[in-house]
């Protein structure tokens, strides 16, 4: 895609016109046999359709929280994904049907999207999952008085976690604070 610019380090631009392109597109899921932590987002931007790239619009900030909570040493942009495989870090979404805003997913498809992650746990066996958003997460595993942080159940031994979404949509977290949550739960990981 020519359209898409590629700055320095940390930056990631797409067009408007491009975003556009990439709605009902899906994105292929970030996976390797027993990574480390498999984050869960609850579906593409139509940036990441249009990309075929997670977490690729402008105003995400999983790449910004992930470098500040300390899972890697540098900012790293959307087409770098693969430099989190080599730390141990999966991606993946309850729905991988790209929309403008998470809301235009069905709640049919989250239901449908805990089954799915189910199976990929069950072939790719993760140590922790790490779902990002509440909201999605209760729909999807029906479980309405879920909050943030560890869940009371495992999936096929993976501990599961709610962590915020980073999508700039969500006003009530900034950068800093969604690095907080991020670097608490990377404590915890190392501590197990």
């Amino acid at each position: 895609m020519d359209s898409i610019a590629h700055g320095p380090v940390g930056s990631w631009t797409m067009s408007r016109r491009d975003c556009d392109g990439g709605a009902e597109k899906s994105v292929p899921d970030l996976l390797a046999h027993d990574l480390r932590v498999l984050f869960v987002g609850i579906n593409p931007s139509n940036c990441s359709g249009a990309a075929g790239l997670h977490f690729a619009s402008p105003g995400n900030r999983f790449w910004p929280t992930l470098h500040r909570a300390g899972f890697t040493d540098r900012q790293l942009r959307p087409d770098e994904r693969a430099e989190l495989l080599v730390r141990g870090i999966g991606i993946s979404n309850l729905v991988n049907r790209a929309t403008a805003r998470a809301d235009h997913i069905q709640l049919d498809e989250l239901r449908a999207g805990a089954e799915r992650l189910r199976r990929t746990i069950l072939a790719k066996h993760p140590q922790t999952i790490a779902v990002l958003g509440k909201g999605a997460y209760r729909t999807a595993f029906d479980d309405s008085m879920a909050e943030f942080g560890r869940q009371p159940f495992d999936i096929s031994g993976a501990p599961v976690w709610v962590l915020p979404n980073p999508s700039g949509l969500n006003a009530h977290y900034t950068v800093e604070r969604l690095a907080e949550r991020y670097r608490a739960f990377r404590e915890e990981l190392n501590d197990r």
